[in-house]
C-alpha cells in the first residue's frame, strides 16, 4: 500500500495550524494594522467578520487617543445591547482577547503584538482601581476578570 503524503493529510484534517490561508483570503482587504498574512489568517479563520477585529481595535485606538490624563474608562448606558455594550473599552478589550484565543498562530502572534503596545499605553494612561467592588473581581461564576476591569471608572452616562 502507498505512503500518503503529509500534505494530503494535513488538508484532509483540514486544521489551520501551520498552514497558510487560502487565495481568496489573500484578496480581502487588510485588517487595521496587521501585516498581510496576518490579515489574511483572520479572514480565513473569522470568514466575514474580519471587519470586526478591524472595528474593536478602532475602538480602542480611539479610547487611546483622546486628550487627558488619566483615562477614566466609561461604563456602558445599556449592557444588554451588544452594540452598546461596546461603548465599555473593557468589553471591547475583552472581546479581543476572545478573538486573539481563537485565531491561528500567524494572526495570534501579530495581534499579541499590537496588543501588548496597545496594553501598555492602557495601563500608563489609566489609574488602577485601589479597591475595586467585588463585581469588577470575578464574573458570576466566580472566574477572575482580566487586569482591565480593574481600572478606575468616571462617571456613569
Amino acid at each position: 500500500m502507498p505512503r500518503r503524503r503529509p500534505g494530503a493529510l494535513r488538508a484532509e484534517r483540514g486544521t489551520y495550524g501551520d498552514r497558510r490561508p487560502p487565495a481568496w483570503a489573500w484578496r480581502l482587504p487588510s485588517v487595521d494594522r496587521l501585516p498581510p498574512v496576518a490579515a489574511a489568517a483572520v479572514h480565513w479563520a473569522r470568514p466575514g467578520r474580519g471587519d470586526e477585529v478591524a472595528d474593536l481595535l478602532t475602538r480602542y485606538r480611539a479610547f487611546l487617543d483622546r486628550p487627558g490624563s488619566p483615562l477614566l474608562l466609561a461604563p456602558s448606558s445599556c449592557p444588554a445591547c451588544p452594540g452598546c455594550a461596546r461603548d465599555d473599552i473593557a468589553v471591547v478589550r475583552d472581546e479581543l482577547a476572545d478573538l486573539h484565543r481563537t485565531l491561528p498562530p500567524a494572526a495570534r502572534t501579530a495581534l499579541g503584538r499590537v496588543l501588548h503596545g496597545l496594553d501598555a499605553e492602557f495601563r500608563r494612561r489609566t489609574l488602577p482601581e485601589p479597591d475595586p467592588p467585588a463585581d469588577r473581581w470575578a464574573d458570576r461564576r466566580g472566574r477572575p476578570l482580566a487586569w482591565w476591569h480593574r481600572r478606575i471608572y468616571g462617571e456613569v452616562p
